[in-house]
Parts: structure tokens; C-alpha cells; sequence
């Protein structure tokens, strides 16, 4: 039987003339047997799927900032009370506060904006057990409130502490120059009451100025921090003057220390 080489294959020269030989046709692949509507319908599913993968990438991008967050302000409360044992003036609250003392505070957010300006007048007495300190706020924007503070030594150098406003005890310890403790209480945010809790650090300078910075938080996440500056009034030489009560402190102007800008 004759053979023709067409294409670089034999084939019987029945099956082939080279004048009339045409390339058998490629068989229709599946989409294109589908038609233009189909492909459509693949392309938005696929659209989607990606949109999906990204809006989960998007969440799990955000998770674990979070989680780097909480580590981070774990990782910045690491401070050790007892770290300043040797720190001087010595520094305890029923010496310090016993008297009248002065204080001029402001509350910042977590983003540093300041939020609130206050003096506060306190009032102390000190009984050989118990230190009661009556604490008068008064606020930049007109408002007031009151604060009965009722602190007892606990051991050497531990203070446990209840008062009105605040959820259970205060504890902490005093070392050196150096006090913290912490407490929960409710305060009112955004006109309503959030459970928080206060980590409170106090440091004695030589001139008898106490700095007091306490931090809030909420489920670990820092809200903001309070400053107050605490400044015993003045005694006479002659030590015959007894410390202002607190309606007598309220009368005189507040002038607070003198302290760098923000």
C-alpha cells in the first residue's frame, strides 16, 4: 500500500491526498463549550474568594497587634517597689500626710490629650493606727467631689486602704523614697461607670514635693494617667501654728509649683 509522508508521519495515501489534507479540528475545551456566561460566573467567584483572603488577612493583622500590645504594656509595669529601699527622704504616708497638704493634678488619655485639671485639699490625721485622709476636689470645669481615704499599716512596710469610691482594698508598700499600690474603682467615662484599676506610684523629693503618677487601666489597656503634685504647707519657725483646716485652704488662691510645660 502506498504511503504518504504528510506532517512527518506515514499514513496510507487513501487516508491523504496532499492537495486536500486539512488538520483534523482541536476538540472544544470545556469552558469554551460553556459559553461567555460561565466564565463570568468563575471570574466573580474568584473575586470574592480574594476579597475574603484579604479581609482575613486584614483581621488577623489587627489580632496581632493587639496581642503585641498587651505584651509590650505587660513588659512596661515591671518596676519593683522594692528597687528604691535605699532611695532618700524616706518617704511613709502617716508622716507624710499628717496635716494639711496641697495637691495639683491633671488627667491625660492614652493618647496624651489632657482631659482634666483639678486641686485637691487634703486633711490628715494620724491616730497611732489609722491615717484618715479627707481628699476636696475641685475641678477647671466647676465640678467637685470628695474622696475619705481610711489607711492602715500593714507589717514593715505594707498600707492596706478602703475608702467610698473604691472596689475591695488598696494595697501596696512603701520603700525608701518610694510608695505603689493598687486599687480598683468605678469612674465615670463618657457618662457612664467603668470598672478600671489604678496602678499608683508616689515619689519624696529633698524639698518635701511628693510626685504621684497613677496609671488606669481596663483589661490591661492603659486609658490614661494622673499626675498630681503634693505640697505640704508651711510651718512656722516657732512651730505654734497648726495646719489649715481644709475650708480655710479652699479660701486661699491655688497656685501650683512651678513645673516644665508640656
Amino acid at each position: 500500500m502506498a504511503r504518504c509522508r504528510c506532517r512527518s508521519r506515514s499514513w496510507p495515501s487513501s487516508w491523504c491526498g496532499a492537495s486536500r489534507w486539512t488538520a483534523p479540528p482541536r476538540p472544544a475545551s470545556p469552558a469554551a463549550s460553556r459559553g461567555p456566561e460561565p466564565m463570568r460566573a468563575r471570574h466573580r467567584h474568584t473575586l470574592r474568594r480574594n476579597d475574603i483572603m484579604r479581609s482575613l488577612l486584614r483581621h488577623a493583622r489587627g489580632i496581632l497587634l493587639a496581642v503585641a500590645a498587651l505584651f509590650a504594656l505587660s513588659g512596661c509595669s515591671q518596676m519593683n517597689v522594692k528597687d528604691f529601699a535605699g532611695a532618700t527622704p524616706h518617704f511613709r504616708l502617716e508622716t507624710y500626710f499628717a496635716g494639711h497638704t496641697r495637691a495639683w493634678g491633671m488627667f491625660e488619655d492614652r493618647f496624651g490629650t489632657l482631659r482634666r485639671q483639678f486641686v485637691v485639699d487634703i486633711d490628715g490625721t494620724w491616730n497611732g493606727t489609722e491615717l484618715i485622709l479627707d481628699e476636696r476636689f475641685r475641678y477647671t470645669d466647676g465640678e467637685t467631689d470628695r474622696r475619705v481615704w481610711t489607711i492602715r499599716p500593714d507589717g514593715p512596710n505594707g498600707y492596706v486602704g478602703r475608702a467610698g469610691d473604691v472596689l475591695g482594698e488598696a494595697r501596696g508598700a512603701a520603700y525608701g523614697n518610694a510608695l505603689n499600690w493598687t486599687y480598683r474603682m468605678n469612674l465615670a467615662i463618657g457618662g457612664r461607670e467603668v470598672e478600671v484599676r489604678f496602678d499608683d506610684w508616689m515619689f519624696l523629693s529633698e524639698d518635701g514635693v511628693l510626685l504621684n503618677r497613677a496609671t488606669v487601666t481596663k483589661f490591661g489597656i492603659e486609658l490614661g494617667t494622673a499626675t498630681i503634685f503634693f505640697q505640704k504647707d508651711p510651718v512656722p519657725a516657732d512651730g505654734t501654728a497648726s495646719p489649715p483646716s481644709a475650708e480655710t485652704a479652699r479660701q486661699s488662691p491655688a497656685t501650683p509649683p512651678v513645673t516644665a510645660s508640656r
